[in-house]
């Protein structure tokens, strides 16, 4: 406990590095998701984030997972699986600050899945928070209707509703995760079971990349392993609720992404909207975090 007390502010930083390192890698993936489609590039992504994980992992001459763990070793690693193609899918559809906008409304469904599987209490104020923060995601959507991008940019954007729907339920997985298994441990049961997941669609989906794309596809698989050390690192010296509007920071990266990268432009309607459930996710958390259970077996 003492090593989450030293260093705040390092871990604040190193926090919000790890938040910059992974809105790069979600511009590396948006562009290998409009070139080859993001199935395909989450799929052969995975193969590298395994080497690399793998040699990580291996140094530490790990023993092999309790049948508890690796059950939710496996759990997470599928819904990874089904939240990482959706996300992604909808990412090369919509502008970057838009899907992190909407994206942003994970840890309010987090808060009423926790109801369910941690039997926590909902009060008045977290439902208003969540009324909130719902009427963000109405303005962004009302701002794209506005816009008239298109019936592909609607469904982009409810896929990345959805995969905000599979990260909720990835957050409870992954407090329970953190408390069996270490950040090196999890990252690479995490990338092994997100590619045999995907893999299951590989006979109808798979094709091979052209080789010019396989750089990116490892710049990614390691922009991914070193945010999720980062993060680890982070958060095993601060305190998550002193960490946790780093997230936020993740809404800047995307706009300017996504400005330098693919030319978006950010609209007031998303700016408004993400404003609407920056705040709600704000006002939730200083009500009540989710608080660390007992691993789900």
């Amino acid at each position: 406990m003492k090593s989450r007390s030293l260093t705040p502010s390092a871990a604040f930083a190193v926090g919000s590095a790890g938040i910059a390192v992974f809105s790069v890698m979600d511009a590396v993936m948006k562009g290998l998701s409009l070139s080859i489609g993001a199935y395909n590039a989450l799929f052969w992504r995975s193969f590298a984030a395994i080497a690399i994980a793998g040699v990580l992992y291996a140094v530490r001459r790990p023993a092999l997972p309790s049948r508890a763990t690796m059950r939710l070793h496996v759990a997470r690693g599928v819904i990874g699986a089904v939240l990482a193609v959706l996300f992604f899918w909808g990412l090369a559809r919509v502008p970057m600050a838009q899907a992190i906008a909407l994206a942003f409304i994970a840890p309010l469904i987090a808060l009423f899945l926790a109801a369910v599987i941690l039997k926590e209490r909902i009060g008045r104020a977290t439902i208003g928070a969540s009324a909130l923060a719902f009427a963000g995601v109405l303005t962004i959507l009302a701002g794209q209707a506005r816009a008239e991008m298109g019936h592909e940019a609607l469904l982009g954007a409810i896929a990345v509703l959805g995969s905000a729907v599979c990260y909720a339920f990835n957050l409870i997985l992954m407090r329970a995760q953190s408390q069996v298994a270490g950040p090196v441990e999890v990252t690479f049961w995490q990338n092994l079971v997100v590619a045999v997941t995907l893999a299951l669609a590989a006979p109808w989906f798979a094709t091979v990349p052209d080789p010019s794309h396989v750089p990116m596809l490892t710049v990614s698989a390691a922009l991914s392993t070193l945010s999720i050390l980062l993060l680890s690192w982070a958060y095993a010296h601060g305190e998550a609720s002193y960490l946790a509007p780093t997230e936020y920071t993740a809404f800047v990266w995307a706009s300017l992404l996504g400005w330098l990268v693919f030319r978006e432009t950010l609209s007031p309607w998303t700016l408004a909207g993400a404003a609407l459930i920056v705040g709600g996710c704000v006002i939730a958390a200083r009500i009540k975090p989710i608080p660390l259970k007992e691993p789900i077996a």
